[in-house]
């Protein structure tokens, strides 16, 4: 018994090639449809018209960082974090190179005034901030509070931890002058000292603090 019933044609198999021709079609579409339902003259100025995300490198490019009150102009790849900035780009080695993955605090700067690991931040993203370094937070002729009660109390031995816990003490004594004992240590958390210099550290920032407060500064 014949019959004239045709087989059913199977559907064209799936290539990469073709999923990724779909894909950029696709996505090529979305971004158009978007672009057409922009007011006259708004698209030029918008960012998905500009290729949705600023665009900067591969190679160097000229960025303006605010660091320690001052503008200063360099020439970095954008993968370029924010601590290579400073030491290898504009000479402020105070922020130190130790693990360059944000574990140990050694690079720890004030974005805004508030402690970060600069070896986690690209440059790039730190342009438009307030950026602070130990050398603007003071010199040996001129010492924050910070720096001056860290050298009485003896708080530190071989120096590579000292900026960046003197830098993570000094936002949380900001912070809160009356600060106590556990907030000092919830601040420093971040930070390693393999000289185990970690009792002297307590000791300069309360000892601050109670100054602060006989002062009737806090």
């Amino acid at each position: 018994m014949s019959s004239d019933r045709r087989k059913p044609t199977r559907p064209p198999a799936i290539t990469r090639r073709s999923f990724l021709k779909r894909a950029v079609a696709t996505g090529a579409g979305a971004v158009a449809a978007t672009l057409a339902h922009l007011p006259a003259g708004e698209a030029a100025g918008n960012e998905l018209a500009e290729g949705i995300a600023e665009h900067l490198g591969p190679g160097a490019v000229a960025i303006d960082l605010r660091i320690n009150g001052e503008l200063r102009r360099i020439a970095v790849e954008p993968r370029v974090t924010l601590l290579r900035a400073l030491r290898e780009h504009l000479g402020l080695t105070g922020t130190k190179l130790v693990c360059d993955r944000g574990a140990c605090g050694a690079c720890t700067v004030h974005l805004d005034g508030r402690p970060v690991t600069s070896c986690m931040m690209l440059a790039v993203d730190a342009r438009g901030h307030e950026i602070t370094t130990i050398e603007g937070l003071g010199s040996p002729a001129r010492m924050h509070p910070v720096q001056s009660a860290f050298v009485e109390a003896d708080a530190l031995q071989c120096g590579f931890c000292t900026p960046g816990l003197v830098m993570s003490v000094a936002a949380a004594i900001s912070r809160n002058p009356s600060a106590s004992p556990d907030e000092i240590r919830r601040a420093v958390a971040g930070n390693i000292c393999r000289c185990g210099a970690y009792p002297h550290v307590f000791d300069a920032a309360l000892k601050l603090v109670r100054g602060g407060r006989k002062q009737g500064i806090a």
